[in-house]
């Protein structure tokens, strides 16, 4: 994930407002959307993983329903940086979709985004059973928000860059 392939994803995903980032675990699916401005993130749903077919029509009706222009799919790296099982896991899943959602995706390295959600909500005082309800959209959102934090960097860069 470097610059050069999220400013490609921001390029080809800009005919539709909004981005939906998806946190892929083996139970279930975190959710979370864009605004239109691309500018903030917010939880969505969880869906909870039945089989790839009812899985993947939840997400093409949810991505018709916002006017979604481009997936944000969590790769869960190892800590080195290198690819395991979970990342396969994730880019198959990614590969599947294609054909029914044919949307420009982008992979961002989500290390850590479920511990920084789990210690916040925590921290809230969150019941175990509240935890559960909520980590994984709110996972699905700090990934999305991570990848608008950066895109957001990359148009303000561009806009400086313009006016000199």
């Amino acid at each position: 994930m470097n610059r050069d392939e999220i400013a490609a994803f921001a390029e080809a995903s800009r005919g539709a407002p909004r981005l939906i980032g998806l946190d892929l675990g083996t139970k279930t699916i975190g959710l979370a959307l864009s605004d239109v401005g691309r500018q903030i993130a917010s939880p969505l749903e969880t869906i909870r993983r039945v089989k790839f077919t009812p899985d993947a029509q939840r997400i093409v009706t949810l991505c018709a329903a916002h006017a979604v222009g481009g997936l944000v799919i969590g790769l869960p790296l190892n800590m080195d940086g290198s690819e395991g099982p979970r990342a396969q896991s994730s880019r198959s899943f990614a590969r599947n979709l294609k054909p029914l959602l044919p949307l420009p995706v982008l992979f961002f390295d989500e290390r850590l985004s479920t511990a920084a959600v789990t210690r916040t909500l925590l921290e809230a005082d969150a019941s175990r059973a509240r935890r559960g309800e909520l980590v994984d959209k709110l996972a699905a959102a700090y990934i999305l928000q991570s990848c608008l934090d950066v895109m957001g960097g990359l148009y303000d860069e561009a806009a400086e860059a313009d006016e000199l």
